[in-house]
């Protein structure tokens, strides 16, 4: 490989010096890269670097710690605003990820030059060569979070750096880049706040906020990608569910089926995650369910409900009043919505708080003996949403969650949120944009 190179670099090879201290970007095995030389000789020299699986790591070679530009800055954001803005639409009519903003955040990163500056331009198609890693070997990932008009008009981002942690949780799995979570949140804090038009002037809707990090490198060999893009599109979206965010959803389980595995990416928001999880939930509505209450091992525990995180309210075996969700074991996705409903009820102090195995018998035993209050799923987009019934070996199984009406604990955690989502309630569970 290094025998292909020239001894001098090209004239116009872009250099970048390290901008802060920590850990360098290395991508691809044992690749090359001109960088700057604190040793006598030539200004420019050429220097192995080989790095290891991981996505940040530690390169080291003559003269010590170098690499290509390791984050993008915020400060260093270009804007082109669209010289045409579109009609926006009516709250009411809402229906999610369908509608979009005027605007776009994209940044560009190589293993050559690092990342490119960051840029906010109008809404666009991509222009994609057809062998990106993205499209053959699902080399992506994606996050969702949201801001919100609130009662006294400011628009405010709900616990924005959970999401920025767990992106890059993801990316390092997928072998992207990392990057500085708080650059890229100043950056996505400037897009929201070029399109602040697009949030709703209502307390039922909000602006989706969908990051995306895909490998670009137009390569059909499975490999870590050398080239790659982030961009985050926005959505004015109402509740995610037609029939109602507050109306219950029936559940298939069939253990048939699975959505993550040990020492899988349960964990990370990758979109193939999603994509093989369409042909359980469309066998979930044949058989007259709305969603699928994903199921693991030989006990047939449970760990997620369709897209959302799981909670069970209920009289565990010790006779206890319980908030029981699943652990963070690898094969659950660490929700944003589910770690600020653990957090309200261990400020609340009401009733013990638990992330545990929950399994099928565990709830066929507690459903006979009247145990079990309440059922919901959890997530940024629905907030929360009750279970009414699962569909289990044939025999559905009633939930009691609404049977009374509205679930009291499903209704105090989403007055609570939606209170500090839309400023009602001061929190710094919240950045004010604008």
């Amino acid at each position: 490989m290094a025998g292909a190179r020239s001894a001098e670099p090209p004239a116009e090879l872009r250099l970048h010096k390290r901008l802060t201290p920590g850990p360098l970007i290395c991508t691809g095995q044992s690749r090359y890269s001109w960088v700057l030389s604190n040793s006598p000789g030539p200004a420019v020299q050429l220097r192995a670097m080989d790095c290891k699986n991981g996505c940040v790591s530690q390169c080291t070679g003559p003269g010590g710690p170098k690499g290509a530009l390791e984050t993008f800055k915020a400060k260093d954001l270009i804007i082109t605003p669209a010289s045409t803005l579109k009609e926006k639409p009516d709250p009411e009519t809402l229906v999610f990820g369908t509608v979009f903003t005027d605007h776009m955040l994209m940044v560009e990163w190589s293993s050559e030059c690092g990342w490119e500056k960051p840029h906010i331009k109008p809404l666009q198609n991509l222009s994609l060569h057809p062998a990106s890693a993205a499209f053959h070997y699902a080399v992506e990932l994606f996050e969702g979070l949201k801001a919100f008009r609130g009662v006294d008009n400011k628009i405010r981002l709900f616990r924005p750096r959970l999401n920025m942690e767990r992106m890059h949780c993801s990316a390092k799995r997928a072998t992207l880049p990392g990057f500085d979570e708080e650059e890229l949140l100043g950056c996505i804090q400037q897009l929201v706040k070029l399109d602040q038009e697009w949030v709703p002037y209502s307390t039922s809707a909000s602006l989706y906020i969908r990051p995306t990090f895909i490998g670009t490198e137009p390569s059909l060999g499975v490999k870590k990608p050398t080239k790659a893009l982030i961009f985050v599109i926005l959505s004015p979206v109402g509740p995610y569910f037609s029939s109602g965010t507050f109306n219950p959803v029936s559940l298939w389980a069939n253990p048939k089926y699975v959505r993550a595995w040990k020492g899988g990416t349960g964990d990370c928001k990758m979109g193939g995650n999603y994509g093989s999880s369409l042909f359980a939930q469309c066998e979930a509505l044949d058989n007259g369910c709305q969603q699928v209450l994903w199921l693991y091992g030989e006990e047939d525990q449970i760990t997620e409900v369709g897209t959302m995180n799981l909670f069970l309210y209920w009289i565990n075996e010790d006779g206890e009043e319980e908030l029981a969700t699943p652990p963070l074991d690898g094969i659950i996705l660490p929700g944003v919505t589910r770690q600020s409903i653990l957090d309200l009820a261990h400020k609340w102090g009401d009733f013990k708080v638990s992330e545990r195995y929950l399994t099928m018998d565990d709830l066929i035993s507690a459903l006979e003996g009247g145990r079990v209050r309440e059922m919901f799923g959890s997530g940024t987009a629905c907030i929360v949403c009750p279970v009414s019934d699962i569909l289990y070996k044939g025999e559905t199984l009633h939930i009691p969650t609404m049977d009374n009406g509205p679930p009291k604990l499903a209704s105090r955690i989403l007055a609570k949120l939606t209170d500090i989502q839309y400023g009602r309630e001061e929190s710094d569970w919240t950045i004010i944009v604008s």
